[in-house]
């Protein structure tokens, strides 16, 4: 259900940032393995202060993180193909940029919050990659086929990335061999950010609300609307354009009649 587990993807992101950056995993595998060198355990271990921190995608998982990250003090940026408010652009003191290559080449963690279609396929690949700052960490929670598989895995063996986060693969179930299981510096999860207990809870309450809506013949709350009637609606006239949602890429060519 749509809505209901926006929140929990944009704390899960908030972990992911957090572990990177601050090299949690490194300093997790040293304690289980009987260590302790303090050296070892903090050379690639930096704080989140100050750091610049963007995301592809300012839907509401993308906005939420936002928020969730200002506590921190750093520097936000996002891009969107619809630009937010003034308002909420001055509560965040968001910076915009007008493409995904103008805020890559200044922030140290890009978040990937945009939908799959033809236009996004494959949009971090080895060309996008390598005009990032270098060093920089990618959090992704949208899709895996954003990314080239092997070309992030190529930018954390060369130490173009930091670390990359993602809890979404192609294909899933991920086979046992995908190089994202064995790449170096990476924090990855089994799609698993929006399916916390307390988002399962959401999800429940949202089915109800839903069919007893449909039932009564009342309308349907907009946060819960991918389309309605045919057309675009909530927030999947917020996400896509008409033709983008369905047609062109790899996984949509099945459904083509």
């Amino acid at each position: 259900v749509t809505y209901c587990n926006s929140r929990s993807v944009a704390e899960h992101i908030v972990m992911m940032i957090l572990s990177m950056v601050r090299d949690y995993h490194n300093q997790h595998r040293i304690v289980k393995e009987g260590g302790w060198n303090i050296a070892d355990a903090v050379q690639r271990s930096y704080d989140v202060e100050g750091m610049h921190v963007g995301t592809v995608a300012a839907g509401r998982i993308g906005i939420d993180m936002l928020r969730k990250m200002k506590p921190f003090d750093v520097h936000l940026h996002y891009f969107d193909i619809h630009r937010l408010s003034e308002e909420v652009e001055s509560e965040l003191n968001l910076t915009y940029h007008d493409s995904v290559e103008s805020l890559v080449a200044v922030c140290d963690v890009v978040n990937i919050s945009c939908p799959l279609h033809p236009k996004t396929e494959h949009l971090f690949n080895d060309e996008m990659i390598s005009k990032m700052k270098r060093g920089a960490y990618i959090v992704n929670t949208a899709r895996g086929k954003i990314c080239d598989k092997d070309a992030i895995a190529r930018g954390l063996e060369s130490g173009q990335l930091s670390g990359y986060a993602g809890d979404v693969w192609f294909p899933q179930p991920a086979p046992n061999d995908h190089v994202w299981r064995t790449m170096p510096n990476h924090g990855m999860t089994p799609h698993t950010s929006g399916t916390s207990l307390s988002a399962q809870a959401r999800y429940a309450a949202g089915v109800r609300e839903i069919l007893e809506c449909f039932f009564e013949g009342k309308p349907i709350r907009e946060p819960y609307l991918i389309v309605q009637n045919g057309d675009l609606a909530g927030m999947g006239a917020h996400s896509y354009t008409k033709g983008t949602a369905t047609d062109g890429s790899e996984e949509a060519a099945k459904y083509k009649k």
